[in-house]
């Protein structure tokens, strides 16, 4: 939890804190360039007035020199906005990680979500690390894979540029290559356009993960101590976030271990500006309203010449709102968390944001109950009796049904109970992924009277493959053969529970990780039966969402809706989840699909839209002459 809170605390500090720059500004007293960096012959990191005019960066480092295993964090400032809103350009973010994957998760069994938290999806179909769900869903931004930057992705660059001859035959060494291609890689993709508009981000927020010292970490502090004179005092930011313990013997705050990674960091050529140390707040939500309490925006306007003409505090109204909604909610909804991960809840990360997002939105508190998939099956019921009973109990005793996505044969039996318990008895339940796949395999058992009936992917010798391999997926190569990334889904029917949730259009766009898929052809078996596949996709060969007739809410998603949830912009189907839930969706649908004045936000804007933009703000233009 103290490692939680200490990245929430780094993360959320530049939330709100708008930055507009001008790298043409004089500077007194400004440090030399090291002899390296002036004498390199291969830096393509000249960082010309042109390029950089409104460009500024802001770097934050956390070290990890307690035994709490506190992640090291570097970001880059952002010109913030309140999250899920925009102001004027817009906020990227970029994720070092120090290990040689190219990625940070192999898809595949052999990696599966609880050896590093969930397996986040962009919209290009990057698998990368949950931290960077942290960065799309606060700042409300589309990220691509190369904002995920690995060791292994710079080392393969540079090697690939000395193949092709760029270094003319000369020795080839960490500094300058390596570092000068760090530098080179975030200056590239700062400018990457992250939403909609297509406008070029103004600032760039960097995490670098690890602990200060660690030799794995040593060529991206020594390309960030370059790069700090390259950008200039006014344009560079470092924050560094610590961990103070509270031995709980004396109840006494101890600074040392503070003490101990500045003094490392500074050894190492960079100065922390600001030291932030963890805070226990009453929810996520209070950490941007403390961090202003505290004076962090006011910090940031003087120390970067922020031009904000207003206070801050009027950036903050909605998500104060949201904040004191979160603490005096009464209403309790609960959703039964059917899964194989269990025991570790970064495995569902997104999945449990979207469920908080959701509760939040229609005034209730979320009790997520989760559930160990195979302590449903009948097998433990003969070995362990009482864990058997109470995972039952959870089950039966929850408003909802939630099966996410996953991989391996493990537990299935154990959620296809646990849908056929939902079907059964009414009971509202959302399949996500494989959810979705083991719903088919349920009705195809229990309605149809296929016994055997299976996915390939757990029976490839059924006789009944209700779910089968997608053609481009090669069952001999495990990492990179799924379908991933955002693609398009076809409403087939206007009748449709989903088709209203997702605001009535003729189609969604949502992100998808999987390898295995309905199969099309056993479609109008089903669909006599009641079990309509109300979406699909642009060919009308997948079957991307499911809905059962007669149920107040049984549906079923071959995508991840979760990865595209933002606080005040709920994810439709996870929406529909809680609504149903708490008794709400006939009523939500019976009005237009509006909520009720005390549910929206609309107390201090006027207007119940999540996509409300601020326009209190004002900033002003800056001449670069």
């Amino acid at each position: 939890m103290q490692t939680c809170l200490c990245s929430l605390v780094s993360r959320l500090s530049r939330y709100h804190i708008a930055v507009h720059t001008n790298l043409n500004k004089p500077r007194m007293n400004q440090k030399r360039p090291p002899r390296e960096m002036a004498e390199s012959e291969h830096n393509q990191l000249q960082l010309q007035n042109q390029d950089m005019k409104e460009k500024r960066l802001f770097s934050t480092f956390a070290s990890k020199l307690t035994t709490e295993s506190l992640s090291q964090l570097s970001m880059v400032t952002p010109r913030g906005t309140l999250p899920g809103h925009r102001t004027h350009r817009p906020i990227t973010a970029l994720q070092i990680v120090r290990n040689l994957n190219l990625m940070v998760h192999v898809a595949g069994p052999g990696s599966p979500p609880g050896s590093r938290g969930e397996v986040f999806v962009l919209d290009d179909g990057g698998e990368v690390d949950l931290d960077l769900g942290n960065y799309e869903r606060f700042l409300d931004i589309r990220l691509t894979k190369d904002n995920n930057l690995t060791t292994g992705k710079i080392y393969q660059y540079v090697i690939n540029k000395e193949r092709k001859g760029d270094y003319l035959g000369k020795t080839v060494q960490v500094v300058p290559h390596i570092t000068d291609a760090i530098q080179e890689w975030v200056m590239r993709q700062a400018r990457i356009p992250v939403d909609e508009d297509g406008i070029e981000p103004q600032v760039c927020v960097i995490e670098l993960g690890g602990t200060v010292g660690d030799i794995e970490s040593m060529p991206f502090i020594e390309a960030f101590r370059q790069f700090q004179f390259k950008a200039k005092r006014e344009n560079f930011c470092n924050i560094h976030v610590s961990l103070v313990p509270q031995p709980s013997s004396t109840g006494e705050q101890k600074t040392k271990p503070t003490q101990n990674s500045v003094r490392e960091l500074r050894g190492l050529g960079l100065s922390p500006d600001l030291v932030i140390c963890v805070h226990d707040v009453s929810s996520v939500y209070r950490v941007p309203l403390l961090l202003e309490e505290q004076g962090v925006v006011d910090y940031f306007r003087h120390r970067l010449d922020l031009p904000i003409e207003r206070q801050p505090r009027r950036m903050l109204l909605k998500w104060k709102e949201m904040a004191d909604r979160y603490d005096r909610l009464l209403e309790t909804c609960s959703i039964a968390l059917v899964g194989k991960y269990t025991k570790f809840s970064d495995s569902y990360a997104s999945v449990i944001k979207a469920l908080e997002h959701s509760a939040l939105a229609i005034n209730h508190k979320l009790d997520i109950k989760y559930i160990d998939s195979a302590d449903l099956e009948p097998d433990t019921l003969q070995e362990e009796p009482v864990r058997y009973h109470e995972a039952w109990q959870k089950l039966c005793g929850a408003d909802g049904v939630l099966v996410p996505g996953g991989f391996g044969v493990r537990g299935t039996e154990g959620k296809i109970q646990a849908i056929s318990w939902a079907r059964k008895q009414k009971k509202p339940f959302l399949g996500v992924c494989l959810g979705m796949q083991l719903a088919v395999v349920e009705f195809a058992r229990s309605v149809l009277g296929w016994q055997d009936a299976n996915s390939t992917e757990f029976d490839p010798k059924t006789a009944h493959p209700v779910v089968i391999d997608m053609p481009e997926h090669n069952p001999g190569q495990m990492g990179g053969t799924m379908r991933l990334g955002k693609r398009r889904t076809l409403f087939q029917t206007k009748n449709s529970i989903m088709r209203k949730l997702y605001g009535d259009h003729d189609f969604l766009e949502e992100r998808h990780r999987h390898r295995f898929e309905v199969n099309p052809e056993l479609k109008k078996c089903f669909e006599e039966q009641g079990l309509k596949f109300v979406g699909q996709d642009e060919e009308g060969e997948r079957m991307e969402v499911v809905e059962l007739e007669e149920h107040p809410f049984f549906v079923g998603v071959q995508y991840h809706p979760e990865f595209l949830s933002r606080p005040i912009k709920p994810s439709p189907p996870y929406f529909g989840l809680l609504l149903a839930s708490a008794g709400r969706l006939t009523h939500y649908l019976q009005k237009g699909c509006r909520l009720s004045p005390r549910d929206t936000y609309s107390d201090r804007s006027g207007s119940s839209s999540p996509d409300l933009e601020i326009t209190e703000l004002k900033f002003p233009s800056v001449n670069h002459d």
